[in-house]
């Protein structure tokens, strides 16, 4: 069993201040071909999603939390600083936006991702793409690799027994 690793910064809920870092670190992946860019506008409009890792006054990563409807959320822009890769911050922000997700009462959190072995060890599960509904690909259509996807879909639930009536 894989020891975990205990984070030293604090999670917060993203502040306006934050947006350029956070464009930043997501951005810098995106020019690797690994998640979509975000616009300094899409990150202000979309501020509250996002959940921040800082240490030390700091910003070393970022998550987003983006819902959907009554029961259907999606994490995404799940970005670390390279210089700090392997330290837990990822996993910490990941479980941070499956918390925030089981407060409102959503039981299915979805990403589209690279990282599988990283999710698998979240507890997702692989599914297919197909069977996510159509309103989740509004960002999709602006991505250089649409049609033709090569991202894993992958799913969790979060509620199982607990759903609200």
């Amino acid at each position: 069993m894989e020891k975990q690793k205990k984070v030293k910064g604090i999670l917060r809920k993203a502040r306006m201040k934050d947006a350029e870092r956070i464009q930043f670190l997501i951005n810098e992946y995106a020019k690797q071909g690994l998640m979509l860019p975000r616009s300094i506008n899409s990150i202000y409009e979309h501020i509250r999603d996002f959940w921040v890792y800082e240490e030390s006054g700091k910003i070393l990563g970022v998550c987003a939390l983006t819902i959907f409807w009554n029961d259907l959320a999606e994490v995404r822009s799940l970005a670390v600083d390279p210089k700090h890769l392997k330290r837990g911050i990822g996993t910490a922000l990941v479980k941070k936006t499956l918390e925030e997700a089981k407060e409102f009462g959503i039981g299915r959190v979805f990403t589209l991702t690279y990282q599988v072995r990283f999710f698998e060890k979240l507890g997702f599960k692989v599914i297919d793409k197909n069977s996510l509904p159509h309103k989740i690909w509004r960002d999709c259509i602006n991505c250089v690799k649409f049609p033709n996807c090569d991202e894993t879909a992958m799913e969790i639930e979060i509620l199982k027994g607990e759903r609200e009536q």
